[in-house]
């Protein structure tokens, strides 16, 4: 039988995000989905992952279709959307990292003839992804991280006085970030079942007129690393699902009852005849 390998999935929308996750994962194999999608894996040192990695371009209609046909494929056990975005808070300053405690679409709504009437939708991240993210935090004192909501939209946000900044202020005054694509990776992992997600991104403006002089002064690949560093220290935390008390030191061991023979641990050569009895 196939070894399983545990596999994570890792997406970015520019190639800045993805040189700064791939820095990560030292030796890589290029896969090729049939209809041309691209994904490298590898092994992330000192953990048990695999990081399957995908530079998906921009939009969240995009990612959402792309990230499904992923899913498909590799069967990952997490889905991390990783990359830059732009600051919605004073504190949040560039170079800080927003982990999405939930991604917000900002662009639900009906217009009505008495004016837009919003319908909020929001998806939260995953909790144990979340906890593990903040354990990472408390060990990477040269990063500053936030916990807060991420708001989505089919915007570069460079104006802090515009119509879509006042909306965002309206009705998602407490998100900490804009981005372009979380809330479509996190719908497809919703709608596969029981997949975790989380949204990571680094500062890299301040979502008003002065973006392109920050972008211009290298505060994308600077926002990026800092992503990726804490997605990498997030994921030597989370442990798979199928790690065992040996491996984890967590938990207690999974019993076995009825007509059944355990392989785990062993290797699987062909027919086997017998009966596993309770220990006397």
């Amino acid at each position: 039988m196939p070894e399983t390998k545990p596999t994570v999935l890792v997406l970015t929308a520019l190639p800045v995000e993805y040189t700064a996750v791939r820095a990560h994962v030292p030796e890589r194999e290029e896969h090729v989905h049939p209809k041309g999608t691209r994904a490298e894996i590898g092994r992330l040192p000192d953990s048990p992952w695999y990081v399957a990695m995908s530079e998906l371009g921009v939009g969240a209609e995009r990612a959402a279709a792309l990230t499904t046909q992923l899913i498909d494929w590799l069967h990952p056990e997490a889905v991390l959307f990783v990359g830059v975005a732009g600051s919605l808070k004073d504190d949040i300053a560039i170079g800080d990292v927003v982990v999405g405690t939930q991604v917000y679409e900002i662009h639900g709504g009906k217009q009505a003839h008495d004016g837009f009437k919003v319908r909020p939708r929001a998806l939260p991240g995953s909790h144990t992804l979340e906890q593990a993210a903040r354990s990472a935090a408390r060990d990477l004192p040269e990063v500053r991280v936030h916990f807060a909501p991420i708001a989505t939209g089919d915007v570069v946000l460079a104006d802090a006085g515009s119509d879509i900044a006042r909306h965002i202020e309206e009705h998602y005054n407490d998100a900490g970030a804009i981005e372009m694509e979380g809330s479509g990776a996190a719908h497809a992992a919703h709608l596969s079942g029981r997949l975790d997600a989380l949204v990571v991104r680094g500062v890299s403006d301040r979502a008003d007129r002065h973006k392109r002089r920050a972008d211009a002064g290298g505060s994308q690949e600077r926002a990026a690393a800092q992503a990726a560093a804490v997605t990498v220290a997030m994921l030597r935390k989370h442990q798979p699902r199928h790690t065992g008390p040996a491996d984890s030191g967590e938990g207690s061991p999974a019993r076995y009852g009825g007509d059944h023979i355990d392989f785990r641990g062993g290797t699987y050569y062909g027919p086997v005849i017998g009966k596993q009895v309770r220990d006397r």
